[in-house]
């Protein structure tokens, strides 16, 4: 018995809760005790006086049942004689957008509900296009509370239309309508003896004979490893769920993205070898031959593979607090590979209302856009629409470790396979001995007025009688040319650094001693600076001064003109700075004076 995973949405008091409550009570899928407390917290919550309210079967946290609202996304289970189902109920407020996509990643099926009174609404039409961007396409238009609206054709034929245009509008392959009562039962389980005129499936019946959309068997076999199982000398087998295809004892596969090629031992699953396996089984396959295989590796059919790339176009749903900047590292995974990736340019924001293009420099919180993508090292992928496994990722934040994008692929900038590294005869390390010394790019960081140039121009000159081949560069000095068409805002911020620490990265290899002075006030863009150095060449230096001090050297008068509101995202006013937490050398420019700090400093090069 296959079983079927379908998703509700829609706008605000759709009654959605109701609607899944009903369907979960009408087909004896809780407890008594559950039954029990239902009919207590009815009394307590509920909406319905002294009847069972439905929704508090779904409504599961405190916050949800007073306020009579979906906060987190609520799974349920139930079945039929015919199938098995796993329904998530997702929030229809906008600022829960990630949990709702959360719920619709896993689905066949979207259910939109909308209330007969009101039609479709703009959270609706913001719910149905993230479904079809989730890759669901078939749905199925839930028009609800019926019997606030007599039972009226007319309105149902009014709401269909409307939502036929949309659903052609976002590519949906099927779209259903069903008029409804999710609070009475109409046309939720049996048809309705109230609506004589709709002659199409109940909700229940369609649900129950809807291709479940799994198409994943009869595509080329493809296997994540997630595991390199190891138990004794004489067994190595390698673990992961088929993501595509159907893999069998003795088949040619290949290992990307090495492109070793071998075949299959043996399959198991568990303790026992069966003769095949299929896209949603767990597995071990063994090889015939002695073979390099790590997790995020993925095995795939020998004569179909996938494809291998660094650089993608893909649709990104931004679930981070903090706005996304262009330029900045994140954690890419995909299937069971972590690298890192850099969002290289947005190229426009979706407008879930309306689908027009945004062009924007940020993208903020459960913003929807197409972005292009850089990666530390080649995966494999295929397109989402074709495969989920290999074509959806999420993006982790460095420093908080937190979930902070989701995406899908569309495909690999076809650019990036133009490009290659050009080998070169002379080296760093060469440059470096000709200059005798060891190459490092000094990275001084604090607010303006703090002394970074300063100290940076007097370390240079003491390296300079000291024979170093040095250079500096200056953020102020920088904006007169490499980095004039930069603004102050958060976007130009992180390119700013990206610039500055690309070109520190040169003269480093250069064999050069480079001395950077830059606000650079995030800690994610300066660890992104830090990342392109070896181990031991990054000096982070952060001149620690107070922000009142750092006013009362204001020769430029800029603290001045920010406190006036002359200046917008000037850094310790109106834009934040974050304090490095674990800098190499920590200057605290209150308690020490200029020379101290450039012994110290020096010392520390020394």
């Amino acid at each position: 018995m296959d079983t079927l995973h379908f998703l509700t949405c829609g706008s605000v008091d759709d009654g959605k809760s109701t609607l899944i409550g009903r369907l979960l009570l009408e087909s004896k899928s809780i407890f008594d005790d559950q039954l029990a407390a239902l009919e207590s917290e009815s009394r307590q919550y509920g909406t319905q006086g002294l009847q069972a309210d439905p929704a508090l079967l779904l409504d599961g946290l405190q916050a949800e049942r007073e306020q009579g609202i979906t906060i987190d996304v609520a799974y349920r289970f139930f079945a039929t004689a015919q199938r098995r189902f796993r329904v998530a109920v997702t929030p229809r407020h906008a600022q829960y957008t990630r949990n709702m996509a959360t719920g619709a990643s896993t689905a066949s099926v979207a259910v939109i509900l909308v209330d007969a009174r009101k039609g479709l609404l703009s959270q609706t039409r913001r719910h149905s296009r993230i479904v079809a961007m989730m890759g669901i396409v078939h749905g199925v238009l839930a028009v609800n509370k019926m019997d606030l609206v007599d039972f009226d054709q007319a309105t149902f034929d009014s709401i269909v239309a409307d939502a036929q245009t949309l659903a052609t509008e976002l590519g949906f392959a099927s779209l259903q309508a069903i008029p409804l009562s999710g609070l009475m039962g109409d046309n939720v389980m049996q048809p309705s003896l109230r609506m004589p005129w709709y002659t199409g499936p109940s909700l229940l019946d369609y649900l129950n004979t809807i291709d479940s959309g799994n198409r994943q068997s009869v595509q080329p076999f493809r296997l994540p490893v997630q595991w390199v199982n190891r138990p004794h000398l004489d067994f190595r087998g390698y673990c992961g769920q088929v993501a595509a295809g159907t893999v069998r004892r003795g088949d040619a596969v290949r290992i990307l993205p090495s492109g070793m090629a071998t075949r299959v031992k043996a399959v198991w699953s568990g303790f026992e070898e069966v003769p095949q396996a299929q896209a949603g089984d767990s597995v071990t396959l063994t090889l015939t031959d002695e073979v390099d295989v790590s997790r995020g590796d993925v095995l795939v059919a020998a004569d179909a593979p996938p494809q291998v790339a660094d650089q993608f176009e893909a649709r990104l749903l931004w679930m981070g607090e903090h706005a996304l900047a262009p330029g900045r590292q994140y954690q890419m995974k995909l299937a069971c590979k972590k690298v890192t990736a850099t969002v290289t340019a947005l190229k426009y924001q979706e407008d879930l209302y309306t689908g027009a293009h945004l062009a924007v420099k940020v993208l903020q919180l459960n913003g929807i856009a197409r972005v292009t993508l850089s990666t530390s090292a080649p995966l494999v992928f295929e397109p989402y629409a074709q495969n989920h496994t290999l074509g959806g990722f999420i993006l982790i934040d460095k420093l908080s470790h937190e979930t902070v994008g989701a995406g899908m692929i569309e495909f690999a900038l076809r650019r990036a396979a133009n490009i290659h590294w050009q080998a070169l005869t002379l080296n760093k390390a060469v440059r470096a001995q000709l200059k005798h010394q060891p190459p490092r790019c000094i990275w001084f960081t604090g607010l303006s007025g703090s002394g970074k140039s300063t100290l940076a121009n007097q370390l240079e000159q003491r390296l300079h009688l000291d024979g170093r081949h040095t250079y500096m560069l200056d953020g102020d000095n920088l904006r007169h040319g490499l980095n004039r068409d930069l603004g102050f805002s958060e976007a130009d911020r992180v390119e700013n650094v990206r610039r500055v620490a690309q070109v520190a990265r040169l003269m480093v290899d250069a064999g050069l001693i480079v001395l950077v002075s830059l606000i650079s006030p995030y800690q994610a863009d300066r660890a992104m600076a830090r990342s392109l150095f070896e181990p031991g060449e990054f000096v982070e230096v952060f001149v620690d001064a107070p922000l009142a001090t750092c006013e009362l050297r204001d020769a430029k008068g800029l603290y001045a003109k920010a406190r006036r509101g002359e200046l917008k995202n000037f850094t310790g006013i109106d834009s934040p700075y974050e304090p490095p937490l674990a800098p190499e050398v920590h200057l605290q420019v209150e308690t020490l004076d200029v020379q101290e700090c450039l012994m110290r400093l020096y010392a520390y090069i020394q």
